[in-house]
């Protein structure tokens, strides 16, 4: 008899974004004459950069030609956007990464999703809350919490976040062994500076244990104070891993391409307490597993560093930012509390209900699409998230219904 993994059994019965997806579903067959605006998902709606889309026109071409056709790359990654990536987002900030240290794929989620596989079931992880569900979900499906209950999985940590401490976990009170990490955060917007950060490495560095650092969404940080990598601080590369995607930083949410760096410092140990090279388990799961990112899609993200690129990805980059400067003031003007907007694209809004009720409040009266709180942990709880991923038309005219809609039908 065929089993299953019984761990899936104790998932939430619906990922987040797909009960959003079913309750926008009903609402559309009984409103077909509604056009909504989406702020709920991370999704961008501007164009490649033109850079992006020259260098795969060109990328094609080369495919075309017997000379100069490509079969299976390298499923790290080609080397000339390894080194770009080591180069401009690394060494050009003073961190010590080398591009061999850099492991290309096609899409952050998937990456911090798999690379729970390279330790042990009985590892105590730390998660913040509300958290990114990825991170939970799993870590759920390979066994390391028990059923849920009130919303927590037993066996994991959790690190609330809440506006009294700034959206920002507080060290954890008791052993862990894996800590995630995400900043800018999604869902929350918030940031952290380099001494707070650091507090996290040293933290990791006297336990014996490992930070998996998200910065998808670094592009986006405008104080000077803020690291753009976790690498910035001394003593990183022994204890951390960190996630990066051009999803946000260059529109290719379409297209797929990120990269995660294991620096080849970066130790866990066996059981014996051996330590083991964290980047060698990765290269042998990342090779056995993966067949590496397209070509095409390879020059387009290299493309990203070129000078016409540079300047291209920093107008996307400011076009999102100056929705979310909006938003971030508009709801201020209602007199309604909210982070982030500032380093990152997502405002984090406070609200006096809970969050599937304002859900449902700004769908059915303002026709505008959010992404509920809760569903990013019990932190999350009487908060929505904002996204500034759309066309600042759209943005306005967002803001404008929900401010009619909370004067005309107040929660």
């Amino acid at each position: 008899m065929i089993r299953i993994n019984e761990h899936f059994q104790k998932l939430q019965t619906s990922y987040l974004f797909t009960e959003i997806n079913q309750r926008i579903q009903a609402f559309t067959q009984h409103n077909p004459e509604r056009e909504l605006i989406r702020l709920g998902i991370g999704d961008v709606t501007q164009p490649l950069p033109d850079a992006c889309v020259q260098a795969m026109h060109t990328a094609v071409d080369e495919l075309a030609q017997g000379e100069t056709f490509r079969g299976y790359g390298p499923e790290q990654g080609y080397d000339f956007l390894r080194e770009a990536i080591a180069q401009h987002d690394f060494q050009a900030r003073g961190a010590h990464i080398d591009a061999d240290e850099i492991f290309v794929s096609d899409g952050a989620k998937c990456d911090t999703g798999n690379i729970q596989e390279l330790f042990a079931q009985d590892v105590r992880v730390a998660v913040p809350d509300p958290v990114y569900p990825v991170y939970v979900d799993t870590n759920v499906m390979a066994g390391r919490t028990g059923e849920s209950h009130d919303g927590r999985y037993p066996g994991l940590v959790y690190l609330e976040c809440r506006a009294d401490n700034g959206y920002l976990p507080a060290l954890p009170s008791e052993p862990v062994d894996l800590i995630y990490l995400c900043f800018p955060n999604n869902p929350t917007g918030a940031s952290i500076t380099r001494a707070q950060l650091k507090v996290w490495v040293d933290y990791a560095i006297n336990n014996q244990a490992l930070i998996l650092f998200d910065a998808a969404y670094e592009a986006f940080i405008q104080d000077e104070d803020i690291p753009h990598s976790i690498y910035e601080i001394e003593g990183a590369e022994k204890v951390a891993i960190e996630f990066r995607s051009f999803s946000k930083t260059a529109g290719f949410t379409g297209v797929r391409c990120a990269y995660t760096v294991v620096p080849k410092a970066c130790t866990a140990y066996t059981a014996a307490g051996e330590a083991v090279a964290v980047r060698d388990l990765w290269m042998r799961r990342h090779t056995t597993k993966f067949n590496g990112v397209s070509y095409p899609v390879q020059r387009a993200a290299e493309a990203v560093y070129s000078p016409a690129g540079q300047a291209q990805v920093g107008e996307l980059i400011a076009y999102y930012l100056n929705n979310a400067a909006y938003i971030r003031a508009a709801f201020q003007r209602m007199g309604l509390q909210c982070s982030g907007g500032d380093n990152s694209p997502y405002i984090w809004l406070q609200v006096d209900q809970d969050a599937w009720t304002f859900f449902d409040f700004l769908l059915n009266e303002a026709g505008v699409i959010c992404t509920p709180g809760a569903g990013f942990g019990r932190c999350g709880e009487q908060h929505v998230r904002i996204s500034a991923f759309n066309h600042f038309e759209n943005v306005q005219q967002a803001m404008q219904r929900i401010e009619v809609a909370l004067q005309q039908s107040p929660l």
